[in-house]
């Protein structure tokens, strides 16, 4: 009987190293990681939870197609932003409306020629107006709640 010799590692190493076209000094640098335990230990671990992996990858997919159909759909980022619009409108008008108001206000005061003191029967007179209520209760309102939230601290 004669004898067959198995080629060594490096042997087969540089004749798929040359079939591949790569340098040989390259390939023997991929077979030598292979070779070690911690790599192959690596593997195997990827190698049996390839069903999970997949199974992973095929919902992220679904995921991203979903999440691009959404963001590139014309119809409902018209819809979005109808429904914002009509969210924000009154508080962007309520906004609107204060702030044109803080700045008549400070508009009038900054023009007004008599900078005198305001007496206490100014005051009293201020006092009956709607708008000085609703602005007193709702300081009133303000300050029971801060007190109530500074008690419930302690």
């Amino acid at each position: 009987m004669t004898e067959t010799s198995r080629p060594q590692q490096s042997e087969v190493s540089e004749t798929v190293a040359e079939n591949q076209g790569a340098p040989v000094t390259d390939r023997l640098d991929v077979f030598d990681q292979l070779m070690k335990p911690e790599v192959q230990e690596s593997l195997t671990t990827l190698v049996d939870n390839l069903p999970k992996l997949t199974e992973m990858l095929e919902f992220f997919t679904k995921a991203y197609d979903f999440g691009k159909s959404v963001a590139t759909d014309p119809v409902l980022a018209e819809d979005t932003m109808a429904s914002l619009t009509g969210f924000t409108k009154p508080v962007t008008d309520t906004l609107k409306n204060v702030s044109s108001a803080a700045i008549e206000a400070g508009d009038r005061v900054h023009n007004q020629k008599d900078q005198g003191a305001i007496s206490v029967f100014g005051l009293m007179k201020m006092l009956k107006d709607p708008q000085v209520q609703k602005g007193l209760r709702y300081a009133q309102a303000f300050m029971d709640v801060m007190n109530e939230r500074e008690q419930n601290k302690r």
